[in-house]
């Protein structure tokens, strides 16, 4: 592996994409969108107190998106694109070994994404400063962010390297990347529902008979008061125990099935600031309690007994909830490098020279 060699494809590459002015216009569409994303998270969250944080994750959440949408296009044609201009065969003669192209065409396809990071910066400056956000969080935000990115470069380039179609390797590209975002959401709502336990339910009602006065009466345990005006001059007799049962989707069964998702990965990976109660103050960390409560086993036997004095259950907080759970980004991002790692060893594979057999109708030269 020569870094000189490298160096030289990534700024083919990098010359060959930022030459044209659709791309400077591209990054302006970005920058204004942002700008005005950035303004209404303002206007939205600025009556909660030190609204940085939630400001900050709504930009680094619609950059990622953004990137989603653009990056397939950026890097989904950079090797059978070549191929189709003849412009790869003249690479492939060189001293360049198959390893250096595919590695240089996804460094310069990362580097492309990243000029999406390095517009989102600014506002993100002024949401730390302006409401008072974690420069950690940001910056674990930030750095996940970086990865996304590598990982769906990789992708595409390797994409374009197992297809010989640009067209049908971005196509790829787009349902690769779409069944990482929507797909995994999809499957884990669908395959949630489908395994299911039985939950019985115990219950024990209060005898009211023929009571007919102008208020209620008192329940056991309960006195009347000015807040609460029930009639203590009544006893009442508790009714017969009554049974049911129904059945309730087992999440806590399929949630790793979300590890792979980015925007989970970006939520459960970084830092989450907490309220005075308990709560997340932005959206990385409502996201990351969505998943982690859904790790939780439902109870699968309940009673519920109006005859008996009421008491509150402790409920655990969403931060006691996410302390008590297990986190899952790290397996996310091992499987999706295992996912890029292994579509660039198989682009590798169909790109190599001298080919022993190339697809029909495959331009050369």
């Amino acid at each position: 592996m020569s870094g000189q060699r490298l160096g030289t494809i990534i700024g083919l590459e990098l010359t060959q994409r930022t030459r044209s002015v659709a791309w400077y216009v591209l990054l302006g569409v970005f920058a204004l969108l942002l700008m005005i994303v950035t303004g209404l998270s303002f206007l939205a969250w600025g009556s909660v107190p030190e609204p940085g944080g939630a400001i900050s994750s709504t930009i680094v959440y619609i950059t990622l998106l953004l990137i989603v949408l653009v990056s397939p296009t950026l890097s989904g044609n950079a090797i059978n694109g070549d191929r189709d201009a003849a412009t790869l065969a003249p690479v492939q003669v060189t001293l360049a070994t198959t390893a250096e192209i595919l590695l240089g065409k996804v460094l310069a396809a990362w580097i492309t994404g990243l000029a999406f990071v390095a517009v989102a910066l600014p506002f993100l400056v002024v949401a730390t400063l302006a409401g008072g956000g974690s420069p950690s969080t940001i910056t674990v935000s930030l750095l996940v962010l970086v990865f996304e990115v590598g990982i769906i470069a990789a992708i595409g380039v390797a994409l374009s390297g197992i297809l010989s179609r640009p067209l049908f390797s971005v196509a790829t590209t787009y349902l690769v990347v779409m069944a990482l975002v929507v797909g995994t959401v999809i499957a884990f709502a669908l395959v949630g529902f489908t395994v299911r336990s039985e939950v019985t339910t115990h219950y024990r009602s209060l005898d009211y008979g023929d009571y007919t006065g102008d208020s209620y009466p008192c329940a056991p345990g309960e006195t009347p008061s000015d807040m609460n005006p029930c009639d203590d001059d009544v006893e009442l007799s508790c009714g017969e125990w009554t049974t049911s049962t129904y059945e309730v989707p087992r999440f806590d069964h399929v949630w790793w099935l979300l590890a792979a998702n980015p925007f989970v990965i970006l939520a459960d990976a970084t830092p989450t600031e907490f309220g005075p109660e308990g709560y997340p103050r932005d959206l990385f960390g409502q996201i990351k309690y969505g998943v982690r409560a859904a790790q939780q086993a439902p109870e699968l036997e309940t009673r519920y007994d109006d005859c008996a004095p009421y008491q509150q259950g402790d409920q655990p907080s969403p931060r006691e909830v996410v302390d008590q759970s297990t986190p899952s980004w790290f397996v996310g991002m091992t499987l999706q490098l295992l996912l890029a790692a292994g579509l660039l060893w198989w682009a590798w594979a169909r790109t190599r020279t001298p080919a022993g057999r190339l697809p029909s109708g495959t331009r050369i030269a």
